[in-house]
């Protein structure tokens, strides 16, 4: 038991979703003190006397919490030590002055690793299977397969993936009933990391994209990556092959990728764009051959309490002075979307 005071800022469907039930009372029993409180109750009061009236020691946070005020001081004056946000990116929440100042952070992390790479393997064998293409002819027409079909497997294909942490480690699991060859482009990973996940190196972007049918983006977002992927290495791609984008969208020239689409030669799925939502003009709303999701990879509705559990266990740890997994250090910030 603690004496900490929590406060939760959730809507009623983040708290059912992250936190039911079993979840929320194992909750209580560590935070007697703990206070709840929706994003709507806090911006009619401002986040001033939020803070000013329940002194918060611990946040935790969901999608809809409003943004934290450029104040850093609000922090030092409450006594806030740590942020406990259950979903990911906190950079549109937390300004980055609150994390110099030594405000800890953390988020879902590699809890919800899993959950990305199913819906990159679903990705890749809609995308071959073109799936988006028929479904969509089948529902606003009298489309039916004829000579010109051209569905793939995955069996026994060549897919390269662009970065190597925890989805990517997670996919290949993921992928081995196929029998499919797999390499991948991440210099800062060394070679017993790639060879205990049976992992064929590429030496460049270059290699990686002209050597696999299949080549997923699930490089991280730094300077350096930022529109890396552009027109001349997805031409690389032999005919007929697919691109997957699971990872960032601002990794991506999503111009240049929608020029090569629409020329037919590429196949592209995508789940993440470099400005969401997807704007309604955007090319790439308009390729048959490109297979769109909004922004669906990260945890199902029945998975956020698995989100919510990790979360809990790091309040644990947080309470009893044990080191925390998943802190958004200011680099992990920086890179993050």
């Amino acid at each position: 038991m603690s004496m900490e005071n929590v406060l939760v800022i959730l809507n009623d469907w983040e708290k059912a979703d992250f936190l039911p039930t079993p979840h929320w009372n194992r909750l209580l029993q560590l935070a007697p003190n703990l206070i709840h409180m929706t994003p709507d109750e806090v911006n009619a009061v401002g986040w001033a006397t939020v803070f000013s009236t329940h002194k918060p020691n611990i946040l935790i946070t969901g999608w809809r919490t409003p943004p934290l005020p450029d104040e850093v001081g609000l922090a030092r004056e409450s006594g806030l030590k740590y942020l406990c946000h259950l979903p990911g990116s906190v950079r549109k929440l937390v300004p980055r002055a609150w994390i110099e100042e030594g405000l800890i952070v953390s988020n879902w992390g590699r809890s919800i690793s899993h959950v990305v790479a199913e819906c990159g393997l679903m990705l890749i064998i809609s995308g071959l299977r073109r799936a988006g293409y028929w479904n969509n002819t089948m529902h606003h027409g009298d489309s039916w397969k004829d000579d010109s079909l051209d569905t793939q497997s995955l069996f026994d294909r060549k897919v390269g993936i662009h970065g190597f942490g925890a989805i990517s480690r997670c996919l290949v699991k993921l992928l081995e009933p196929f029998g499919v060859e797999i390499s991948t482009y991440s210099p800062n990973v060394p070679d017993e990391g790639l060879e205990e996940f049976g992992v064929k190196r590429s030496n460049s972007l270059d290699e990686l994209f002209a050597e696999n049918h299949v080549v997923v983006e699930l490089a991280a977002l730094t300077p350096e990556n930022e529109g890396v992927i552009d027109e001349r290495l997805l031409r690389l791609i032999p005919d007929g092959g697919l691109f997957v984008n699971i990872g960032r969208g601002a990794v991506v020239d999503e111009d240049a990728l929608a020029r090569v689409c629409q020329e037919g030669r590429l196949h592209a799925a995508l789940d993440v764009y470099t400005v969401e939502p997807l704007p309604a003009d955007s090319p790439l709303r308009r390729l048959d051959n490109v297979l769109l999701l909004p922004h669906l990879g990260g945890p199902t509705v029945d998975q956020r309490q698995t989100a919510g559990a990790y979360g809990l266990a790091n309040i644990e740890r947080f309470l009893h002075g044990e080191n925390l997994e998943s802190v958004v250090t200011l680099d992990i910030y920086d890179r993050a979307t």
